[in-house]
């Protein structure tokens, strides 16, 4: 087995609803051999991966898989759990999984759920090389293989501070993303987005940090403000350090100038000599030392969130019971196999290393790593209770006394800190603070959590809670209007459509579109963006009040959606394009693919869906949210039944759209006064503006104001460029449309035959990927229409050779009747449109089904040009001539 290809999909897919990797395995000679029939490998595989017996299957009991392997089933089959079952193994809860053949006969693909991308890839990796060892008739060294695993899981997953944030404001339907090898969530859409790095909020400055992280001129800010610190000074040798020591008086504390998690700290100083080595072991970590007071007490993390005070911990330095055998150093082996510590903060607490500052610590008792305590003598092995170092904590939220919680919120706010630790040492913190009783001895911005969230004693305490609540209190949205719109044909329309009647509201919004992606009126990216990174990056703008988001088939299958739940979701039409593209061949599979968009919208959000679409009855079953009818059939009986379930419905009765929501009907506007149907003439665009409508509605749109978005939306380069889009060119018209497939050609050939043109030329070509009746079927079209054909060809050919598609149209135009002589064969599409104009009449309408779209304007712009048409731009007067020489 090899593996050729590694895809993730870190949003819902077609797939699943949770992220899953979608593989590319070459199953080699064996792509046909049921692994029964591989000599030992069925045995050998259960012994090594135990876990497996539990799997269910598709036969839907425990144990299931194993039947499965008696039965005889393939390697892409067994690889996929064994992925599964080595993620288990790291901890993860996932269970999706399925393969496929993906290209006969040896390629399948091999999609499971993960939770941790990196981990995943690895363990897929993993199971390459034991599949290939098992077949070989040889055992992997599983116990090797784990622990790798186990490394990378903790290297690249999230620390538990980030992981409690992550899963608290999932469970909170906050949008949350952690971004890519970092600890740095990305909270909420648009406007409402905030950021954490572990739990240091973006409100605070990197100036209020970086004094945070400077001890001294810490202290110096909370002693100015009267609240009790350790006395001290900063020593940069060892000379200074001593004189330092000398004025306190003994004992003295020494610490790193800006160090943190406790490295290179010492307490309980008392002589010249001890000192001495205490500035050694500072020194390695940082430029310079602090040697203060040392202050006798307990160890307290008190945590500030928002100016208040939320949890309490004493946190006790790292040790062993002695039992009379076993050395130190064994003690401390014996300890770190609590499942509990992990190596570095991946689990509740971290292991115990014996290093430097351990036997100094030992050395003050007597002691050495190789020493044997009495049984039942706790032996200290670090002289600071951070976690990091392998201390323990006990809640003591509880215990605080409300001038100690005062202090602490006192000190986060003089350090501009919105989230703060704040490290105590006294007697006892249910006492207040006094020089007599204890001091603050340091205020930690980004402080960790763990000792809250999984205490080694006490109360549990939710500090993920309190910290989302304060970034995002109750009654504020988290999440921006999220309206995602896919389909056949219109879908760009549509989402444009929205956007414009969104923005004439007043709202900054984001907008993804097959032009580019805009932010209000600004393009920031121009080109086809219709995919989950163009979603992300609209949703990542805190610009973005509202987003429209267009989202293409292509890009589902590619990425999945760039979005977790939408407000609305709108599936325009189902229509038999691209099918023999993606693995996707029915009309069923196609709307299965498009159906995510309405099933990943939220519980109380609306599904828009086209009543007169076959494939809508599909659809409705595959949600679990509101479902909003639009019908562009007048008196239709479905929006009638729909209707009397008392069912929420956008319909046209009369010439006008209407709307029924919750039982109240609601006048929308006359269709004749809807600039983009062209006076009613724009079959296709009817149905796109009852789309629209419904998505304005179910966002909650007060009816005259989608009024006036949907009546001031024209079909113009401004609003809607490539689509409809008409040119006076001085005694002819161009109309330049994106019509790409065998519905967006009957969509302009039926508005056309409502105008009064004395010629009709098209200038015509469709993407090499369609299917060859497809293409066909559009020269069919053409040839029953048009008086006259300029065949030309798409410069991305999508895998055809040069004049294979060219060649198909003409087939499909000569079989519809139209006489050769009046088919031009020109490749390239400028050149094309320019002998159309070239050879035009008076009165004639030339359209153009472009590739590109810019370029062809330019080429429309520089004719006009050359022949002195100047005054109002060629598309207005193209579009009033048209409507003038209407027929009705």
């Amino acid at each position: 087995m090899e593996i050729i290809k590694i895809e993730p999909f870190r949003g819902r897919n077609i797939y699943s609803h949770r992220p899953v990797i979608r593989a590319v395995a070459d199953l080699g000679e064996h792509y046909d051999t049921p692994t029964r029939q591989i000599e030992g490998f069925n045995e050998r595989l259960l012994e090594m991966l135990p876990g497996l017996a539990k799997h269910v299957c598709s036969l839907g009991y425990e144990g299931g898989f194993v039947d499965r392997l008696a039965e005889g089933t393939y390697l892409a089959h067994v690889a996929e759990h064994m992925v599964l079952e080595l993620q288990s193994v790291l901890g993860y809860d996932v269970h999706y999984g399925k393969s496929r053949v993906v290209e006969e006969p040896s390629l399948y693909h091999i999609i499971f759920e993960y939770k941790n991308e990196k981990a995943a890839t690895e363990c897929l990796l993993a199971v390459s090389d034991m599949v290939n060892m098992l077949i070989a008739g040889e055992m992997p060294d599983i116990e090797n293989i784990k622990k790798r695993l186990a490394k990378v899981a903790a290297e690249s997953g999230m620390g538990p501070s980030t992981e409690a944030l992550y899963e608290e404001a999932r469970r909170r339907n906050i949008p949350v993303v952690c971004l890519e090898h970092s600890s740095v969530l990305r909270l909420g859409t648009g406007k409402y987005t905030r950021y954490l790095e572990a739990s240091l909020s973006d409100s605070s400055s990197c100036v209020a940090v970086d004094i945070a992280g400077n001890k001294h001129l810490t202290k110096q800010r909370l002693s100015e403000a009267g609240i009790p610190v350790p006395r001290g000074d900063v020593a940069y040798t060892y000379r200074s350090a001593a004189a330092i020591a000398a004025a306190i008086g003994w004992p003295v504390a020494v610490k790193p100038f800006d160090a943190n998690q406790g490295k290179g700290v010492s307490t309980n100083i008392t002589s010249f000599e001890e000192l001495e080595k205490a500035f050694t072991a500072a020194a390695r970590f940082s430029h310079a030392v602090i040697v203060e007071k040392h202050i006798e007490g307990k160890d307290y993390r008190l945590l500030v969130v928002g100016g208040k005070m939320v949890a309490a911990a004493e946190r006790r330095p790292p040790f062993v019971i002695g039992d009379g055998v076993h050395t130190i150093r064994e003690l401390v082996e014996i300890e770190n196999k609590n499942p509990l510590r992990g190596t570095d903060h991946e689990k509740p607490l971290t292991i115990i290393r014996i290093d430097d500052m351990s036997r100094q610590v030992l050395a003050k008792m007597g002691y050495t790593e190789d020493s044997i305590p009495k049984a039942g003598e706790k032996v200290l092995l670090r002289c600071n209770g951070n976690l990091s170092t392998g201390g323990t904590a006990r809640d003591c939220t509880d215990e605080v006394h409300p001038r100690n919680a005062e202090l602490a919120v006192k000190a986060a706010e003089l350090m501009e800190l919105d989230i703060a630790g704040i490290d105590i040492t006294c007697a006892d913190i249910s006492k207040p603070l006094d020089e007599d009783n204890g001091a603050i001895i340091e205020v930690n911005a980004a402080p960790g959590l763990r000792m809250h969230i999984y205490p080694t004693e006490g109360k549990p305490r939710n500090v993920a809670c309190d910290i989302l609540e304060y970034l995002f209190p109750k009654g504020q949205p988290s999440s921006i209007p999220i309206v995602s719109v896919t389909g056949t044909n219109g879908k760009t329309t549509v989402t444009r459509m929205i956007a414009h009647t969104l923005r004439a509201n007043g709202l900054t919004t984001g907008m993804t579109t097959t032009g580019g992606i805009y932010i209000g009126d600004e393009c920031i990216l121009k080109g086809d963006n219709t995919g989950a990174l163009s979603a992300a990056r609209i949703l990542g703008d805190t610009r973005v009040e509202a987003a429209v988001l267009e989202t293409a088939r292509g890009g589902i299958i590619k990425r999945g959606l760039g979005y977790d739940l939408a407000d609305v979701g709108v599936i325009v039409n189902i229509g038999d394009d691209h099918l023999g593209l993606d693995g996707i061949n029915t009309k069923e599979e196609l709307a299965k693919v498009k159906s995510l968009v309405a099933e990943a919208v939220k519980p109380d959000g609306t599904a828009v869906l086209n009543a007169d679409d076959e494939m809508t009855a599909f659809i409705l079953g595959r949600i679990n949210c509101r479902p909003l009818l639009f019908s562009a059939v007048e008196n239709s009986p479905e929006i009638r039944k729909w209707l009397s379930d008392g069912r929420d419905a956008v319909y046209i009765r009369e010439g006008s759209i209407y709307a029924s929501i919750s039982g109240h009907e609601k006048f929308i506007a006359r269709i004749g006064d809807i600039p983009i149907t062209y006076g009613g003439r724009a079959a296709c665009n009817i149905e796109n503006s009852l789309a629209a409508v419904s998505a304005l509605l179910a966002l909650g749109m007060p009816v005259a104001r989608i009024r006036k978005g949907i009546m001031s939306f024209r079909p113009d380069l401004a609003a809607n460029p490539g689509r409809f889009n008409i040119f006076d060119m001085g005694g002819f018209s161009v109309m330049l449309d994106y019509g790409h497939n065998k519905a967006g050609y009957i969509a302009v050939t039926d508005m056309l035959k409502h105008f009064n043109a004395s010629v009709y030329t098209g200038v015509i070509g469709m993407p090499g990927d369609r299917l060859d009746e497809s293409i066909i079927e559009v020269g069919r079209i053409c040839g029953r229409f048009f008086n006259k054909l300029y065949i030309k060809e798409d410069s991305d050919l999508r895998g055809r050779d040069a004049g294979e598609v060219a060649d198909l149209l003409y087939r499909g135009a000569i079989e519809a009747g139209m006489d050769k002589d009046r088919i031009t064969v020109i490749y390239q599409e400028d050149l094309a449109l320019k002998k159309a104009m070239a050879e035009a009449v008076p009165g004639e309408m030339i359209v153009m089904f472009y590739e590109e779209f810019d370029p062809a304007v330019e080429v429309l712009e520089k004719y006009r040009k050359a022949r002195g048409l100047t005054g109002r731009s060629a598309e207005k007067q193209g579009e009033q001539g048209m409507q003038h020489s209407a027929t009705g």
